[in-house]
Parts: structure tokens; C-alpha cells; sequence
């Protein structure tokens, strides 16, 4: 009696899920491991934390789904919310491979055929998102799977899959070959890696099977482009083609602009002229989610005398203490990557003094352990007392260059543990009946009652859209200083010296 077919692996709305989440896990568990392998094209350090953040909204963004939804919702959930949530050349393209499952799977099952579609797909959207593309990077890897896939269509869908994985995997082990800079450090590409990483859990999501763990790749490159001063980022609304130009005549460089639609994007480009390109773009449409981010230099490594390091999350927060002159770095969830992105900094500046600002944003072990390393290349490590943001910035403002570090850092010290605080938080506000900004206003006064005669006021624009610095200053009779804080995670932190 003759065996009966193989019956083709399905691949449902629950493996879809499961796919992605483990692809998130992985991105994750590797991020420190890529991070540290960027050199392409400049060497902040950030590849792996992109792919990582991306991939972890595409998931927050399906969580929010009934358990009935759909294969297609599930897809077009992880489209949208990683769309939003990208971050970076890397982010911005595995935004535009998810975009082409969501826009494959419409059939309601995913097949073969439909993976080879939604390669496809993805190639097409990258292609248009990035505006100068360069041999050897994620592009490469990417075109690489998608040919293969497209040549296994007819086969199994776990045959198609491998089919992808293994040519993505070898196109990356060539990208040294393409791609100078990759070539010079021996390494492979970032992006690349990242992408490798989705299509192996894909196999194994199909298969059952246990992941190949692929070998530590070297340094790694970021997606294309040139070394700029800023990298800018940011949701815009409306002529997404017209965008596109009025960015590349202003100076930008390495734009990818990932569209939903042709009014609708995620912007990523690198200027030495933020200015210029975000007034263009306020002009032109609706602009939201913007983020900065200081790029590093490519040329010679950087050395200074003093290095002020201050732990901060992105956004506009950030642009606030490197307008002050500290070098900033996110918090991660994993405290270790935080340590190890401080030292980085540190090593990379080749400071002969630093002076450290945690802003209670990290644990006295996790503070311990960078003063102790730190001091074993540095001549003077300065950890500050600095409980919250807003004493960051009392701290930061009293800085003279001129001072001996230790005399620097003892007054900036002094600064920062007189300055009264208070934060108002969400469950604050929840319990109270005015607006979020009568609850700042109360806070204010309660401090003052102290004493003082200066309040900084670090406030969520989200909660409070708008804040009268000079409605406050002649209630409280005191000056106030105000500064839109996103990624706070309060609605208002309030300083009073």
C-alpha cells in the first residue's frame, strides 16, 4: 500500500503570533551581541536595540487584539505597530518586511507562495523607502531570500522557508566582500544579521525545530548611507512624495521613509541641518513622534579631557542634557546593556575625567559597577547624587569647564542634593478633579512653601499639551522654567532651588 502525501505544515493565525514573538525574544537576547558589532554607516552602536524595539511594538500592537482576530488583523497589527515603533535604518526596514506579510497574507493562510510574496513585497517597499541603497547591506540580504523563495514556489511552505533562510544567510556571509567598511573591520552586516534572525525562527515556527544558532558575526553595519551629525526621526502626515524631495535638496542623508500610504510615514534621516529639515517638514504636513539622536564620528576617536555622561531616555529629554554638553544614553531594561553602553561612551571619548549623572534611573549596583570600571581607565570618576531627571539639570547648569573636576563635581553635587523635588504621576493626577496642569501648579506651590526662588518644571506633553510658563511664574511668584519631557514616565517632575 503506497504512503500516503506529506500533508503541507500549516501555518495559522497562532504561529504567526508565535513567530513574531519569538523573533522579538531572539532580537532581544542578541541586541548587545549586534550593538556592539556596528560600523556601518557610523558606529553609534544601536543596531541591535533598533531591530529589537521594532520588532517588540509589532508585538505590543497585536497583544491589543481579541484571541478571534484574524491571520490578516494579527499581520496588519504587527505591520502597523512596528511601522510606528521603528527605530533606525534597521527598524525602518523590518518594518517594510513585515509590511509585505501583512499585505500577502490576505488570503487568510500562509503558504509558500505567500511567503515568497511577502519577500517580495518587502523588497519593493525597502527599495522605495531608501532613498540611497548600498551593496551589502540588509537590502542585499533581503533580495537574496526573496529570489530564493520565489524559485522554491510550487515546494512545501517548509521548503520555501529554508529555501529563503538559507540564501539570506549565505548573501550575508558575503556582505564583507560588497561593502568596504564591512571588508576593512571583517565583518558582516547588522541589518543583515537581524534579518537572518526572522528568517530562521520562521523555519523553526514551520518546522518544530530548534534554530540554527548562527555563528557570532564580527562587527556589524548599520543599513546604508553616509556619516551625518543627527539622526532624526519622526511620523509625518501628509505629501510623503514631496517630503522626499524637499529632505534630499536640504542636506539629508541616509533617508528611508517607510509609507503606509502615500500621506502617511515613518522618516529617518541623518543632517548636519536638523533645523532646516524639521521646520521643512512642520511645513509641509503633520509631524509627530519626533526623536534626535546625536550620530558619533567616524573619523579619528574622539579624546577629551572631561566627559559628562548622563543617563536619560530619548527624545526631547535627551536633546535637553546634550544642549547642556553630557553625552546620553537610553536606559535599557536590562541594566547590564545600560553599563555597557556607559562604558562604551566612555571608551570611545577617551576622557581623562568623567562625571557620571544615573538620575535614579539606575541601581546602586548597576551605578557601582560603572564607577568601578570606569576608574579603571579613567584618572577621575565623579557618580553624582542625582535622584531624578529635573536634578540632572540643576546639576548640569552649575558645570564650569574651568574648575578642577573635583571642585566641578562638588558643586554640581551641592546643586543638584539642595534642590527640592516632587514628581506628579498619572495615579496622581487619576485621583485628582482639576486638569493635569492645576495638579503641576498645586506641586509647585507645596514645594515653594520651603522656600525658593527658581522651579524647573519637567512636564509630558502628551499630559499637559500646553504649559504657561508665565501664567505659573506670576501665580507662584517665583520664576519657572519649563521643558517638554516625552518618555518621562510621570506626568511632571518639579525641581525647587
Amino acid at each position: 500500500m503506497a504512503n500516503p502525501p506529506a500533508l503541507e505544515p500549516v501555518f495559522d493565525v497562532a504561529h504567526l503570533l508565535s513567530w513574531a514573538q519569538r523573533s522579538a525574544s531572539e532580537l532581544d537576547r542578541r541586541r548587545v551581541e549586534i550593538n556592539q558589532l556596528n560600523v556601518f554607516p557610523v558606529p553609534d552602536a544601536d543596531t541591535g536595540s533598533n531591530m529589537a524595539h521594532t520588532m517588540a511594538e509589532a508585538v505590543r500592537e497585536a497583544a491589543k487584539l481579541d484571541e478571534s482576530a484574524s491571520l490578516v488583523e494579527v499581520a496588519e497589527a504587527l505591520a502597523v505597530g512596528s511601522m510606528r515603533g521603528a527605530r533606525g535604518n534597521s527598524g525602518v526596514v523590518l518594518s517594510q518586511v513585515i509590511r509585505g506579510v501583512a499585505q500577502s497574507a490576505g488570503g487568510g493562510e500562509v503558504t509558500g507562495e505567500v511567503v515568497a510574496e511577502a519577500l517580495s513585497s518587502g523588497v519593493d517597499f525597502v527599495e522605495r523607502a531608501i532613498v540611497d541603497p548600498v551593496e551589502g547591506t540588509v537590502v542585499t540580504v533581503l533580495l537574496a531570500a526573496a529570489d530564493a523563495a520565489r524559485d522554491a514556489v510550487g515546494k512545501p511552505l517548509d521548503k520555501v522557508v529554508e529555501a529563503a533562510a538559507v540564501a539570506a544567510r549565505e548573501a550575508l556571509e558575503r556582505t564583507p566582500s560588497q561593502l568596504a567598511a564591512l571588508r576593512d573591520a571583517g565583518v558582516v552586516d547588522a541589518g543583515g544579521t537581524g534579518l537572518v534572525i526572522l528568517l530562521d525562527e520562521l523555519l523553526a515556527e514551520v518546522t518544530g525545530e530548534t534554530p540554527r544558532e548562527p555563528q557570532a558575526p564580527g562587527a556589524v553595519g548599520e543599513s546604508h548611507g553616509s556619516a551625518a551629525h543627527l539622526e532624526i526621526m519622526f511620523m509625518f502626515s501628509g505629501p510623503v512624495d514631496e517630503l522626499e524631495r524637499t529632505l534630499l535638496d536640504a542636506g539629508g542623508d541616509s533617508l528611508v521613509i517607510a509609507r503606509a500610504s502615500d500621506t502617511e510615514a515613518k522618516v529617518h534621516v541623518h543632517s548636519v541641518n536638523a533645523g532646516a529639515l524639521i521646520e521643512a517638514s512642520f511645513a509641509l504636513g503633520e509631524v509627530s513622534d519626533l526623536r534626535l539622536e546625536v550620530l558619533p564620528d567616524v573619523e579619528e576617536p574622539a579624546t577629551s579631557e572631561r566627559l559628562i555622561v548622563a543617563i536619560t531616555p530619548p527624545g526631547s529629554l535627551a536633546e535637553l542634557y546634550s544642549g547642556a554638553g553630557a553625552a546620553t544614553i537610553a536606559p535599557e531594561a536590562d541594566e547590564a546593556a545600560t553599563v555597557e553602553a556607559v562604558l562604551a561612551a566612555i571608551a570611545k571619548a577617551r576622557p581623562r575625567e568623567v562625571i557620571f549623572l544615573p538620575n535614579g534611573l539606575m541601581s546602586e549596583a548597576a551605578v557601582a559597577g560603572v564607577e568601578k570600571a570606569a576608574g579603571e581607565t579613567v584618572e577621575h570618576v565623579s557618580v553624582l547624587p542625582t535622584v531624578r531627571l529635573v536634578t540632572g539639570i540643576a546639576a548640569l547648569a552649575v558645570h564650569d569647564a574651568a574648575l578642577p573636576v573635583d571642585v566641578a563635581a562638588e558643586t554640581m553635587a551641592e546643586a543638584a542634593e539642595e534642590m527640592r523635588t516632587g514628581v506628579v504621576t498619572h495615579e496622581d493626577n487619576a485621583h485628582a478633579s482639576g486638569a493635569p496642569a492645576d495638579a503641576v501648579a498645586a506641586a509647585c506651590a507645596s514645594l515653594l512653601e520651603g522656600g525658593g526662588e527658581l522651579i524647573s518644571v519637567l512636564y509630558d506633553p502628551v499630559a499637559i499639551p500646553s504649559l504657561d510658563q508665565d501664567l505659573l511664574s506670576t501665580t507662584l511668584g517665583a520664576e519657572v522654567r519649563i521643558y517638554p519631557a516625552d518618555s518621562l514616565g510621570a506626568i511632571a517632575e518639579i525641581g525647587v532651588e
